[in-house]
C-alpha cells in the first residue's frame, strides 16, 4: 500500500496581525544598533482553497507558540518581539486564507494572524536555519471539518505564550494517511459538482449532473460498506460547492487509500455514450479526454475562483517517484474497472483514457474519474436516473475494486 508523503503538496499559507483589525506593519528600527528581536526580513504565500503555505525568512532564529480563535477561523503564531521588514505585497491573502496580519502586541510580544474562511489548522510549522546565517519559518496550513477545528480550539493552551512554552517547531494535526496502514481500507467516493456548480444538464429530463452524482455517490458508498474491511467516506453528503483541491484534501485527510471521482457529462455528439474511465496524466490521451478534462478543471472558476499555476516547489513533488507510483496503481484500479464492466455496463470505445485532470491531482493516493455516461446522449441519460441500473454499476465498481485489492495485496501492497 502506497505511504502517504509528509505535507506532501501542501501548499501554503501565512497572515498576520494583531486581533481586533488591522495594524501598521512595524518597520526595522533606524538605529544602526541591532533589534532585541527578530527581523522578518521577507515572506511569500502560496496556496489554494484547500491549503496554504506560508514562508517567513528571519536574521535570527524566531520561536512561536500556536493558538486557534474561532468566528471567524484564525490561526495565531505569537513570537517574541519582532520587526517586520516585509513588502505588503509579498504577503497578498489567497485561497484558503482570506487575511494576514502581523505586528507588534505589546512590549515583548509581536503576533502572525491567519484568517480563513474555512475550518482549518497548521498540519506543520518548523523554523530551519538557511543560507546567509538566516532562518526560516515554514507554516502549512490545511482545510479540516468542523468537529477536528473545535477539538484543536478545546485542546489549546492559551497559558503557552512565548514567555512559558516557545517552540521552533509544532506539527499538531495527524498525519495525512495516518490510518492507511492500519484500520479499514478507506475509499473516497467523490460525487462531482455540486452547490452553485451544477454540472451537465440531461438532454431530456433536465435533471442536474450534481444530483445525479450524488445519488450514484451515495449508493457506491452503501455497496462498498458491505465488502469486509472497508470504509466508504463520500467527499460530499449534500448540494454544496467543494473545490477541486478540497475534494482531494478531504480524501487525502479521510486516509483514503483510493479516490473515485462520479460524472456525467454531456458532448457535442449526441450519439456518443457508455461509460469511461480516466487516470490523471500530463498529456491528454485524445481530443474527447481533453476537452472533458479542460471543462471538469472550470468547476473553481464557476464558483467565482481564481484558477493559478502550482508554485514551482509543489509541482516538483507532484512529478516526483511517489506519483509515478501512484499513477501505476490508478491505472490498475481502471483497468479492473473497465473488465468488471465489460458485458456488462456499457462503455464507450478505448474506454480506459487519460487527461490532466485536477481532481485526480492526490500524488499519494490512486485515484479515478469515472464518467458513467453521457447526459446528452437518452439512452445514457435514462440509464443514469435507473435505479436498478444504478445499483448494477455500484456491484460492478464493488467487485473491481475487490480484486484491485486482491492485486495490491499479492504484490506486498
Amino acid at each position: 500500500m502506497i505511504r502517504a508523503l509528509p505535507l506532501l503538496v501542501f501548499l501554503v499559507m501565512i497572515a498576520f496581525a494583531p486581533l481586533g483589525g488591522a495594524v501598521a506593519q512595524d518597520k526595522p528600527a533606524p538605529s544602526a544598533a541591532a533589534p532585541s528581536g527578530p527581523l522578518a526580513v521577507s515572506g511569500r504565500i502560496a496556496g489554494d482553497e484547500a491549503r496554504a503555505r506560508l514562508v517567513l525568512e528571519f536574521d535570527r532564529k524566531p520561536e512561536f507558540a500556536l493558538h486557534y480563535v474561532r468566528e471567524p477561523v484564525r490561526i495565531i503564531l505569537d513570537l517574541p518581539r519582532t520587526a517586520f521588514g516585509i513588502h505588503p505585497d509579498d504577503l497578498k491573502p489567497r485561497g484558503l486564507v482570506k487575511d494576514i496580519r502581523y505586528g507588534a502586541m505589546s512590549e515583548g510580544l509581536a503576533r502572525l494572524v491567519i484568517t480563513a474562511d474555512k475550518p482549518a489548522g497548521v498540519a506543520h510549522a518548523e523554523v530551519t536555519p538557511i543560507e546567509g546565517g538566516r532562518f526560516r519559518l515554514v507554516v502549512d496550513v490545511e482545510r479540516v471539518d468542523a468537529s477536528a477545528f473545535a477539538k484543536l480550539v478545546a485542546g489549546q493552551d492559551w497559558a503557552a505564550t512565548i514567555g512559558t512554552q516557545k517552540t521552533d517547531r509544532v506539527q499538531p494535526l495527524d498525519a495525512v494517511g495516518a490510518n492507511k496502514s492500519s484500520g479499514p481500507f478507506v475509499i473516497a467516493v467523490d460525487a462531482g459538482h455540486g452547490g452553485i456548480d451544477t454540472g451537465a444538464i440531461g438532454v431530456d429530463s433536465k435533471v442536474l449532473e450534481k444530483n445525479v452524482t450524488l445519488g450514484f455517490a451515495q449508493a457506491l458508498a452503501k455497496r462498498l460498506n458491505d465488502l469486509p474491511g472497508v470504509q466508504a467516506v463520500l467527499t460530499r453528503e449534500a448540494d454544496e460547492f467543494l473545490s477541486l483541491s478540497e475534494r482531494v484534501q478531504i480524501a487525502r485527510q479521510k486516509g483514503a487509500s483510493l479516490f473515485v471521482s462520479l460524472h456525467a457529462d454531456t458532448v457535442k455528439q449526441a450519439d456518443i455514450r457508455g461509460a469511461t474511465v480516466y487516470t490523471i496524466s500530463d498529456k491528454a490521451s485524445d481530443h474527447l479526454a481533453a476537452s472533458l478534462a479542460e471543462r471538469e478543471n472550470l468547476s473553481d472558476a464557476v464558483a467565482g475562483l481564481t484558477l493559478t499555476d502550482e508554485p514551482a516547489e509543489v509541482a516538483d513533488i507532484l512529478i516526483d517517484l511517489t506519483r509515478r507510483e501512484t499513477q501505476a496503481f490508478s491505472i490498475n484500479l481502471a483497468r479492473s474497472i473497465v473488465s468488471s464492466f465489460e458485458g456488462q455496463i456499457r462503455l464507450i470505445n478505448n474506454p480506459h483514457r487519460f487527461a490532466g485532470f485536477r481532481v485526480l491531482q492526490a500524488p499519494d493516493v490512486p485515484s479515478i474519474l469515472l464518467e458513467l455516461g453521457f447526459m446528452s446522449n437518452k439512452e445514457d441519460e435514462a440509464l443514469l436516473l435507473d435505479t436498478a441500473w444504478r445499483d448494477k454499476v455500484a456491484d460492478r465498481i464493488a467487485d473491481a475494486v475487490g480484486r484491485y485489492r486482491a492485486v495490491v495485496a499479492a504484490n506486498g501492497g
